[in-house]
């Protein structure tokens, strides 16, 4: 067994039984121009930091990068993951939500957005724990028929929500009470917020339940109460690795979820997990 790290929110990982496998969270991955040596191709590729953030807190990360897939496929893929992160990246397309595009919304992934949006409806119909973060957040309230802020300047009046080219802004978020993200903080229902999202939830999807806003009003978190765990936030809680609630939530969540299945799959009467407040363990580093 190896030890945990100091300050990281770790856990340890171990395979001695069934009910101590970790277990395996997909996260879904860019597909973009990229360079690597002498070359310079279409790659999908993902920063570690989200890796990282799964494998502190025992869970293991499993890549998935934009494909061609019908609903059967992506059932398929899910059907042997424990949970889904999807991740950030480049703006949804606008017209998923019967918008044209504004001058600074970038060019459309519509690979991407296409698989994403798989992706989050298997995770539905199969109650799969699922993280929404940034764009993961976005694309799951326009799957569910909402729409977006194409460009926060035009509404707040300035770009404290993406100061610069990789540059985060910072914000400290306070989350609703009695809610599933609430659940997952613990005491301290507050989190420290690494912004870069030039574009917002607009109008709700009818779905959604809002669980947090800026002081200004924006969206910063949602979630789904239709299934046990849909958790989607705004900010990037993969950047900020002295707090991995967020992960160990879903990671707990997951554990739960699978502990369920394979019961079921084994003839048990162990039923789906429907308690909606993780029990994962507080791993926020001490102030």
């Amino acid at each position: 067994m190896r030890r945990s790290p100091t300050g990281r929110g770790s856990a340890a990982l171990s395979v001695s039984s069934a009910s101590e496998r970790p277990p395996l969270i997909g996260i879904t991955t860019y597909l973009e121009q990229a360079q690597t040596g002498v070359w310079d191709v279409r790659a999908s590729f993902l920063p570690k930091v989200y890796m990282d953030a799964v494998t502190d807190v025992g869970g293991v990360a499993i890549l998935l990068p934009p494909q061609p897939a019908t609903p059967d496929v992506a059932t398929h893929v899910l059907s042997a993951l424990d949970g889904l992160i999807v991740s950030g990246g480049a703006d949804v397309d606008p017209a998923l939500y019967g918008q044209d595009p504004h001058p600074m919304t970038g060019a459309p992934r519509t690979d991407r957005d296409a698989w994403e949006t798989l992706l989050l409806d298997a995770a539905i119909a199969l109650e799969l724990p699922f993280l929404g973060i940034c764009r993961g957040a976005q694309i799951l309230n326009v799957a569910l028929g909402g729409d977006l802020i194409q460009h926060l300047p035009d509404i707040v009046g300035d770009t404290r929500y993406q100061p610069g080219a990789a540059v985060f802004g910072a914000s400290e978020i306070e989350v609703e009470p009695d809610t599933i993200i609430a659940a997952m903080l613990g005491d301290d229902r507050r989190a420290s917020a690494p912004l870069y999202h030039h574009q917002a939830i607009g109008t709700v999807a009818d779905d959604l339940v809002v669980t947090s806003r800026t002081p200004d009003g924006i969206i910063e978190s949602v979630e789904l109460p239709s299934v046990p765990f849909g958790v989607a936030v705004q900010w990037h809680p993969e950047e900020y690795a002295e707090d991995r609630r967020l992960f160990a939530g879903v990671v707990s969540a997951a554990r739960e979820y699978r502990a369920a299945r394979d019961g079921a799959s084994a003839g048990s009467p162990a039923a789906a997990p429907t308690d909606r407040s993780p029990s994962a363990t507080s791993t926020k580093e001490p102030a």
